[in-house]
């Protein structure tokens, strides 16, 4: 019998049968075949413990992560994050899109295909600012992603756009992080915590009992909410020394992406759901100034118009921020194309529904996230 081994800087075949037993040279030799032995045998038991890995423990199996790598020596691609199926649906069925494989894991469907000829993963999230974000990261971390197109639909704020417009913002912001203020305390008073860093009176605040009603009799209203503070969220850069906190609220989308969201502007969209039910005038596209998100569904009137004069506003919508954070961390450019569904709260005088819209703005969203696809792939190939 032969064995074969390396160890101290040496690779040989040796016969044991012409060794001495005892001598150092042999005994050594021994050691390093049982070393080498175990370093194999430790070797094939991860193999096996990965192989026969599932997904309910977090371990992704060897064909998936084979799949991913054969995936990504395709690449790079943009990456499509999308809420729901329903707004998914009219990018599946366009013309313009053209599907390749699938990969499934971490509960997830990233569909890979191109649109408008670029390479394209397409994923859902799910409703909220957590699935958002972990499916965000899910996509930056195991593929390889140049950039990130987010589409939806969204609640409106701004009393200048309309049901089926299409709001593009340059600045997005996570309001639903607060410090929520003891009652009796005011604006003169300082935070709990805020003098570790934690949290600060900057950002503004919701003061409650401005929003009392019904109340007859009395010259100052009191609320026992009494007041909210705005918090900006804390970030950890892919560029910055990990474990050291940053802050960050209103978060900017990509540069040039925005540049090329401002060629869509006055483009025209859809005005019909069917052939009964039509807005009285056509929808267009709109680069605005700022978008927010929390996972709230905002139909309240008052608090549309609060946030709209408090922070200038146009879309409201549920996922938008986070996906900015996590790409923002990830340092990958990204961009988020909201289309109108209804006017947050009611109050208009359109059919304001969001029911009633939401195919129409789904439409829409996915009309000009194919005309954004196009114009960047026109100014990549200059």
């Amino acid at each position: 019998m032969f064995y074969i081994y390396k160890a101290a800087g040496l690779s040989s075949i040796q016969d044991p049968q012409r060794l001495n037993p005892f001598s150092p040279r042999t005994q050594q030799v021994h050691r390093e075949k049982q070393m080498a032995v175990a370093h194999w045998l430790v070797l094939f038991v991860t193999i096996i413990m990965v192989s026969n890995a599932r997904d309910a423990n977090g371990a992704l199996p060897v064909t998936t992560l084979e799949a991913i790598a054969k995936a990504n020596a395709n690449g790079p691609y943009i990456g499509i994050v999308i809420p729901n199926l329903f707004e998914m649906g009219p990018l599946l069925n366009s013309s313009s899109y053209s599907a390749a494989e699938i990969i499934d894991f971490s509960g997830r469907r990233f569909r890979f295909g191109t649109v408008e000829e670029r390479k394209v993963i397409l994923v859902m999230t799910g409703l909220g600012m957590i699935n958002a974000a972990i499916t965000t990261q899910l996509l930056l971390s195991f593929f390889d992603v140049e950039g990130v197109v987010h589409y939806g639909i969204a609640g409106n704020a701004n009393p200048d756009l309309h049901i089926g417009d299409v709001a593009i913002p340059q600045y997005w912001a996570h309001t639903g992080l607060w410090n929520w203020q003891r009652y009796g305390q005011g604006p003169e008073d300082e935070l709990a915590l805020e003098s570790n860093g934690d949290y600060t009176r900057t950002l503004g605040y919701l003061r409650f009992a401005n929003y009392t009603t019904n109340v007859t009799g009395c010259a100052s209203h009191d609320n026992l909410l009494n007041n909210i503070w705005y918090q900006p969220e804390e970030v950890f850069p892919v560029t910055g020394t990990p474990e050291e906190r940053q802050h960050e609220f209103w978060v900017p989308v990509g540069s040039t992406y925005f540049e090329v969201a401002k060629k869509l502007e006055g483009l025209k969209l859809e005005s019909c759901v069917n052939a009964t039910t039509c807005l009285n005038y056509t929808p267009s596209v709109s680069t605005v100034e700022r978008g927010v998100s929390a996972s709230i569904y905002l139909d309240n009137s008052a608090y549309r118009s609060f946030i709209y004069d408090k922070f200038n506003v146009s879309p409201v919508d549920m996922e938008s921020a986070s996906v900015a954070l996590i790409c923002y961390q990830q340092n990958t450019p990204f961009i988020a194309i909201r289309a109108l569904s209804d006017l947050a709260g009611g109050g208009s005088a359109e059919s304001n529904e969001a029911d009633t819209f939401v195919d129409l703005a789904s439409d829409n969203a996915v009309t000009v996230v194919v005309e954004f696809i196009k114009q960047l792939s026109s100014r990549n190939s200059l």
